[in-house]
């Protein structure tokens, strides 16, 4: 396994620190106690760029039983967690942390096998031992509850958060993700069997890594994920999946985490759904063709205390990280209302 980016040991008023780009003057402006740093660069550089520079700087480790765990801190207060998809990392949710880390503490870790997070040989890397591991890392940094925003995959895994330890859900907001009755999805399949043979991470990410061209392609990650055939960028193409096949130990570990969603982790949750007391809203992208759009209203009508839907029209199943405005949107909502019960 290659050694991940290692981040310094932050002072308090850096750690709830995060790079803010400013419209029309990228790159020149950060919160916080970053306010007086500047980029050194030569030529034209993307937004991108600085936020993959700044994601690599505060970047933190935490050592706990799964494995040595990634994870990115900005901003001050109740916390909010941030759940990736597959196979993303933390990274995914860049812009909405930049929203909403002066309303919250964020905090964004990579899944185990995925991003820059490393695994604990033997390892489990299925959905409750990523649940498992997410309530460790609570633990570890004293968090008694949070928040939850979560998208893809991880929306499973927060879905088994509430209903497994309720009293550390403070309020959800989920994301196109899966239901009981969507849990894995059949668009999942050739991932799944593609994993089996060990051929996944080969035949599918060590291509897009390499040509960001073909990933964003109708046939690549962008196009079957993304709405704007401009996203993702080279660089979160990058950030994604190089960790990802930098190892035939790494590329197994992402074949594993597929694996594992072969079996219906959300098989009988839908009691505990139904009692749940957690305040719930449900966003999701009509253009999804990765999810059932049945899941939204199962969903709607099975969790105790939804908040409804909200319906965002040609979205796909990443729309999180091009509509970062609507997850700030409706979380800050979502927190007032729940705030006020």
């Amino acid at each position: 396994m290659t050694k991940p980016l290692a981040a310094p040991n932050l002072r308090p008023r850096d750690r709830r620190s995060f790079l803010k780009l400013t419209t029309g003057a990228i790159g020149t402006m950060v919160l916080s106690g970053l306010a007086s740093h500047s980029w050194a660069h030569s030529g034209p550089v993307s937004a991108d760029s600085l936020h993959v520079k700044e994601y690599n700087r505060i970047r933190r480790f935490v050592a706990l039983p799964a494995g040595r765990v990634a994870y990115v801190e900005a901003g001050a207060g109740p916390v909010a967690l941030f759940l990736h998809g597959f196979p993303l990392n933390s990274f995914q949710w860049r812009h909405a942390i930049e929203r909403l880390s002066m309303h919250r503490r964020c905090v964004a870790p990579d899944f185990l096998a995925l991003g820059y997070t490393e695994v604990a040989r033997g390892q489990d890397v299925g959905p409750m031992a990523q649940m498992a591991m997410i309530v460790s890392l609570l633990d570890k940094l004293g968090i008694k509850d949070v928040d939850l925003i979560a998208n893809d995959s991880g929306g499973a895994i927060a879905q088994l958060l509430m209903v497994h330890y309720p009293d550390r859900v403070r309020t959800l907001l989920l994301t196109n993700c899966d239901s009981e009755i969507d849990c894995p999805p059949p668009a999942l399949t050739p991932v799944i069997e593609l994993s089996k043979k060990g051929r996944y991470a080969d035949g599918w990410l060590v291509p897009w890594q390499a040509d960001p061209v073909l990933a964003r392609s109708s046939t690549g990650f962008g196009g079957m994920c993304f709405s704007d055939p401009t996203q993702p960028t080279d660089e979160a193409i990058a950030t994604y999946f190089t960790p990802l096949i930098a190892t035939p130990q790494r590329k197994r570990l992402i074949e594993a985490y597929a694996i594992a969603l072969e079996q219906n982790a959300l098989a009988g949750i839908s009691t505990d759904l139904r009692r749940s007391t957690v305040p719930t809203r449900i966003l999701w992208g009509t253009g999804d063709t990765i999810f059932s759009p049945e899941s939204p209203a199962y969903l709607d009508r099975t969790l105790g205390v939804s908040r409804g839907i909200r319906r965002l029209e040609g979205k796909k199943l990443f729309w999180p990280e091009e509509a970062s405005e609507i997850v700030a949107e409706e979380a800050r909502v979502l927190w007032n209302i729940a705030s006020e019960v």
